[in-house]
């Protein structure tokens, strides 16, 4: 299938796909006599894949790697397990770090409760921050 074909099979663009191919993610596609690309139905699989290891948070260069294990013959679930549970790892600091910072927020919003203008000080722009 032409490059057009595949993009819109895809749900994708035919930059994307160029890019994909670029970056190592898709392999060259075989050309015709008349040199446009002619894609095999493996590349919507591949591509497949690589749109949900994106939806999973993963970067290119990871997906990258798993895609190079299964290039290789290998089945690549041990190492995408080792990328999720750390990407699993990421998701629960920045959700502390969230929790923290909404308490901090809601902390400064309780004591900016009853507002007294008055009271602030020529040498600061506001006291509740």
């Amino acid at each position: 299938m032409r490059i057009g074909e595949l993009a819109e099979a895809a749900g994708t663009t035919t930059k994307t796909l160029r890019f994909y191919e670029d970056q190592g993610l898709l392999p060259p596609a075989e050309r015709t006599p008349g040199g446009y690309r002619d894609y095999t139905t493996e590349s919507l699989t591949r591509i497949d894949f690589i749109h949900r290891g994106q939806a999973a948070g993963l970067s290119l260069a990871q997906i990258r790697q798993v895609l190079d294990i299964r290039d290789h013959g290998q089945a690549p679930c041990d190492h995408v397990r080792d990328l999720l549970d750390a990407r699993l790892t990421d998701i629960d600091l920045k959700l502390r770090q969230l929790h923290d910072l909404r308490d901090t927020l809601a902390g400064l919003r309780d004591q900016a409760e009853h507002v007294e203008p008055d009271t602030c000080s020529s040498d600061q722009v506001c006291r509740y921050l």
